[in-house]
């Protein structure tokens, strides 16, 4: 049984061979060849045949079709239209798989939200390629879609950082953001020879629970200050802040944050999340 499953090395091979499939680089396309790292990406994201599942880059099917098994209907945006047929085939025995042919960053997700997943909430599952993670991840967070969490498998190093905590080296605006929008836990790590074919690096399934209420400040200027802070990471974000352009009075902010009890000695990377939210409500709007 395990010889006929999509993620079987074997049968990988004779997809691509009756295809002619050719790998894409510019694509980072990357297929996973390891049926248990596919059954627990699956487990980690907790999916249920109640769940709606939004998949982001299906490759030939490997991920879809234990998703296919364990919810009840799953959506794939494909952006590669090579792999349209691959898929016809791969995943005709399940009736509850859609693919859409697409780029994720410029259709209408919300719409198919809205249209073939019963307005959701939905469950984001992907093996995302790594030179698209950050903006994909971005606008699933940004745009205030029905979503109840996002669990994708990226590169290593890029989930470190996402989990990472104040005072650690990996931690940047990255990890303020996505710990602004969502509760972010790595489930798995997966070596790079779970991949047909292998990568050079690494890489982590994270999951990011979204958070049912995000905290009441205004997301532009706090992350006008994250971004500003961390520009001069060995800077003080006394120093950082007063250099990056935001036309403030160095002495106005020094003032402004001993008011709110963070030292301007302080550098970005030892300020928690709520460290800079109290920052961005103190400061005047920001333009820049």
């Amino acid at each position: 049984m395990e010889n006929n499953r999509l993620y079987s090395p074997k049968y990988v091979k004779e997809i691509i061979d009756r295809y002619g499939f050719k790998f894409s680089k510019s694509l980072g396309q990357n297929f996973l060849i390891d049926g248990n790292i596919v059954r627990k990406i699956v487990q980690g994201a907790n999916i249920t045949k109640e769940d709606y599942v939004l998949e982001i880059g299906p490759g030939i099917g490997t991920l879809t079709e234990e998703l296919a098994l364990n919810a009840k209907k799953v959506v794939s945006v494909e952006l590669d239209q090579s792999l349209l047929p691959v898929l016809e085939d791969t995943l005709e025995p399940y009736d509850n798989v859609e693919i859409v042919h697409g780029d994720i960053l410029k259709i209408d997700v919300r719409k198919i939200i809205d249209e073939k997943l019963a307005g959701g909430p939905v469950k984001v599952v992907a093996n995302l390629p790594y030179y698209v993670t950050t903006p994909i991840l971005g606008m699933l967070l940004e745009e205030s879609l029905n979503i109840d969490s996002i669990t994708v498998m990226i590169q290593k190093e890029v989930a470190d950082r996402m989990v990472a905590t104040h005072g650690s080296k990996t931690y940047g605006s990255l990890s303020v953001f996505v710990n602004f929008y969502s509760r972010p836990e790595i489930i798995l790590k997966a070596p790079k020879t779970v991949f047909m074919p292998q990568p050079k690096i690494d890489s982590s399934v994270i999951k990011l629970n979204i958070k049912d209420e995000l905290p009441d400040v205004d997301s532009e200027q706090l992350f006008k200050v994250v971004k500003a802070a961390f520009s001069k990471r060995r800077k003080t974000v006394l120093n950082a802040l007063s250099s990056y352009g935001f036309d403030l009075d160095k002495e106005f902010i020094k003032k402004s944050l001993e008011e709110i009890e963070i030292s301007p000695e302080t550098r970005a990377e030892n300020l928690s999340l709520e460290d800079f939210i109290n920052i961005s409500k103190i400061l005047p709007s920001l333009n820049i």
